[in-house]
């Protein structure tokens, strides 16, 4: 996702970049456009005043080596064409044939009979003169001395025909000044446009920071701290955002206040009636051991299981909903993992499944009692899950500085549609399950600041506890 200062650079950037320089290029180019159209018109109107001054029959007696010999009928034209040059400051003029050759030329020095490179540009232009037409050339070119020329063509005329072509060359000097007037334009954009950019930073950091806050304070009350208030903030939108955002918040930390109460309310008051169950049952076996009464000690064999069974449900329920501070100290990684699967010898034997510990050492920061806990109950469903003369392999090892457990069995797997919701409270496949041993393990490594994750296909399913900080080795 693009960041703020991006969105407001590219808001006050853009619109102005397209309008400056849309305006700025349209602007050039027809500025540019109108005055090479009238220096075209003018040059062309100064060719055609020229050419009526000149006899096309005289022009077509001048042959080569006239220039050289310079001959009356050389000399007159070509002073004809020089005073007419300076009085209207033009570069050069000639005179060509209609076969493009030279019969006097004034300011380009080309002789007598020579073709005129010139006049191959503009072919098009001179089919017009040639048919009566006045014409200008389509382009500029850049003399000698580097400055910019346009060429205008009239048609010189004996009787009615056209017999040649008068061709001036005008200065377009005024396109520097242009050109430095689109450098000026183009100057000014780019300065505009660092302004906008300087101001569109300053917006987005003054908007940023209280978003930066406000999204803070989201991502706390998303992890599950309830406690922390959101800050208030000036700003009149971010600041109802804030408001709204705090009052969110404290109806969620109330809710969950008062589920908590709830289910420690619910977890009493059920406590209490299996406390008693438990006691009388008890003493009830201890009276029919006297007797035969098979049949009885059969039925209260199994209300003391239903009682166990409720016992755990409470315990579990009340694990669950219950905040328990960390008490962390250090913990040696394999004496960790062997100890989990310690307590499952009997369970894992009485199934036939063998349990295989391999720990890397480390020393991790970490409250012992709850870890195990989280261990117990994943190879518990590890070994449930297992075949008879099946193994569950728990290990553990060091890496990047985090210390990883897996808890592998060869089981059938967890269907995927099960797997999405294997985490969520209360969900479970077992007729005694309660659902609320993988949540509680995933809460409490989570409050280690690690991760419980999950994969699994038929025949490998890897319950994987990652912690965060390892350390030191021992």
């Amino acid at each position: 996702m693009s960041s703020l200062s991006a969105r407001l650079l590219l808001a006050f950037l853009l619109p102005t970049l397209v309008l400056f320089g849309l305006t700025g290029a349209a602007s050039y180019t027809l500025a540019r456009s109108i005055l090479e159209e009238e220096l075209g018109q003018s040059l062309s109107a100064i060719a055609a005043a020229t050419a009526s001054q000149v006899s096309g029959e005289r022009m077509l007696t001048i042959e080569p080596g006239d220039d050289v010999q310079g001959t009356r009928t050389w000399r007159n034209l070509t002073r004809l064409l020089d005073e007419s040059r300076k009085a209207s400051g033009l570069r050069r003029m000639f005179l060509v044939d209609v076969e493009g050759r030279v019969r006097a030329d004034v300011g380009g020095e080309l002789p007598v009979g020579a073709e005129a490179p010139e006049l191959a540009r503009d072919r098009r232009e001179l089919t017009r003169v040639f048919s009566g037409e006045r014409a200008a050339s389509q382009v500029l070119f850049t003399g000698s001395d580097g400055q910019l020329y346009k060429t205008g063509y009239a048609p010189v005329l004996q009787g009615d025909a056209v017999v040649g072509a008068m061709a001036v060359e005008g200065s377009a000097a005024f396109f520097d000044s242009l050109a430095r007037l689109s450098h000026t334009f183009t100057a000014a954009t780019a300065v505009a446009l660092a302004v906008l950019a300087a101001v569109a930073v300053l917006t987005a950091r003054g908007l940023a920071r209280p978003l930066r806050r406000l999204m803070d304070s989201a991502l706390r009350i998303g992890r599950g701290d309830l406690a922390t208030p959101v800050p208030p903030e000036p700003t009149r939108e971010i600041g109802v955002l804030a408001r709204e955002l705090e009052v969110m918040r404290g109806a969620l930390e109330s809710r969950d206040r008062q589920l908590k109460l709830m289910l420690a309310g619910v977890a009493h008051e059920v406590r209490n009636p299996l406390g008693g169950i438990e006691l009388f049952s008890g003493l009830l076996a201890e009276d029919l051991k006297a007797g035969s009464a098979t049949e009885a000690a059969s039925h209260i064999s199994r209300i003391q299981r239903e009682v166990a069974y409720l016992q755990r449900i409470v315990e579990d329920f009340l694990a669950f909903a219950r905040e328990q501070p960390l008490a962390r100290a250090p913990v040696e990684a394999p004496a960790l993992l062997s100890g989990a699967c310690e307590l499952l010898t009997v369970e894992a034997e009485t199934k036939g499944v063998k349990l295989e510990v391999e720990a890397a050492p480390a020393r991790l920061e970490a409250d012992g009692s709850l870890l195990t806990a989280a261990l117990v109950n994943l190879v518990k469903n590890a070994v449930q899950a297992s075949s008879p003369g099946a193994s569950v392999r728990v290990t553990g090892r060091s890496e990047a500085q985090r210390y990883t457990i897996q808890v592998q069995d060869t089981g059938p797997g967890i269907p995927e549609a099960e797997r999405e919701r294997i985490f969520e409270p209360f969900f479970t496949t077992r007729e005694k399950g309660t659902g609320l041993g993988l949540p509680l393990a995933r809460k409490i490594v989570r409050a280690h600041g690690g991760e419980l994750e999950l994969s699994s296909a038929p025949g490998a399913t890897t319950f994987t506890l990652t912690l965060p900080v390892v350390l030191s080795s021992p």
